[in-house]
């Protein structure tokens, strides 16, 4: 089995090196040749994973047809708001067979798209071919071989049992799940959860809540979900609690970190200038959850109260204060 990721951030390559330690012959495209050089030479990424020692076996390329070229799996892991431009390049060269599988955690802006469906759209490939990978996976500890679970979810249960085979390493467990639409919404809307925890923190606030805000955004990605169709027992498993809590709780997180810049008093380009080139997907992911679930009709005030502080006239104190000041009900 051959295997192509396109995306050599943070955990494009960290998803590379678990392919290889599992035994799958993996090539991993970069755009930048000297980031290609020092993973083929060094066998490091210094821009992302500092410190941490890639196989020898995984190798790096600048050009996108030679990792495609008779690739099983094609992995992409390049940020969400760019994956449409990005595939519309790649289609011509995906070989038909390959499964298609997203590592990313988003929702497009405009269009309301899961990153499965942009991919079927884009790659004209039917929706059983295209798999996902979502659950509590920050980069740098499973980079370090720290153990973790996570879900490989695809309505074809035989290209998911091929993923879930291709990722099955000494301190990476893949489980199986049907529930595509639960399992990448969790993975979308858990970013947006985490700049509300992040930003509560850096106002100061204890763990009663973040708690708060783990719980009650659960809740809303749940509704959110079942609106679509999606699973709710899912919300209860490794793609939803196991990756809300992971996102919300730890300091490697991305979002929750940007989030704590905001609650701080940052400006949202100075939260931006702080991350150093790395996206936290929940800033943009705020905007479109908001428009989906509008779309849909259910109510998410987290997502609501963080797309107006980031985007809006909102301060992050007054952003509690909407929080508080709704009115009560039942759970």
């Amino acid at each position: 089995m051959r295997a192509a990721v396109l995306g050599s951030g943070s955990w494009g390559t960290t998803f590379a090196k678990i392919l290889v330690d599992a035994g799958t012959q993996t090539i991993l495209w970069s755009r930048r040749p000297a980031l290609a050089a020092a993973i083929n030479d060094e066998h490091v990424n210094p821009d992302y994973l500092e410190g941490i020692v890639l196989p020898e076996a995984l190798t790096a390329t600048t050009d996108a047809a030679e990792a495609l070229a008779h690739a099983d799996l094609v992995f992409l892991a390049v940020p969400s708001q760019s994956l449409r431009v990005n595939l519309a390049g790649w289609a011509g060269m995906l070989p038909s067979h390959a499964t298609l599988v997203s590592l990313m955690k988003g929702i497009e802006l405009g269009t309301g798209k899961r990153m499965s469906e942009v991919i079927s759209e884009v790659a004209a490939a039917d929706p059983s071919r295209v798999a996902v990978v979502s659950g509590p996976n920050l980069a740098r500890e499973i980079g370090l071989e720290q153990p973790t679970a996570t879900v490989v979810a695809c309505a074809d249960e035989q290209r998911c049992a091929s993923v879930q085979a291709s990722c099955t390493a000494p301190y990476f467990r893949p489980y199986t799940n049907a529930d595509v639409i639960g399992v990448e919404l969790g993975g979308a809307v858990k970013n947006v959860i985490a700049l509300a925890c992040g930003m509560a923190a850096g106002m100061g606030y204890g763990d009663n809540t973040i708690a708060s805000l783990i719980t009650r955004g659960l809740a809303e990605t749940a509704r959110l979900g079942v609106a679509l169709g999606a699973d709710p027992a899912t919300f209860a498993g490794l793609a939803g609690l196991g990756d809300l809590v992971a996102t919300c709780a730890s300091p490697l997180s991305r979002n929750r970190g940007f989030g704590e810049r905001l609650g701080r008093g940052d400006s949202l380009a100075q939260a931006q200038s702080a991350t150093h080139g790395q996206v936290a997907e929940g800033v943009k992911s705020c905007r479109a959850v908001l428009e989906l679930a509008q779309r849909h009709r259910v109510e998410v005030p987290i997502t609501k109260v963080m797309a107006s502080v980031c985007y809006g006239t909102t301060s992050p104190r007054e952003g509690a204060a909407m929080l508080m000041s709704r009115s009560t009900k039942r759970e």
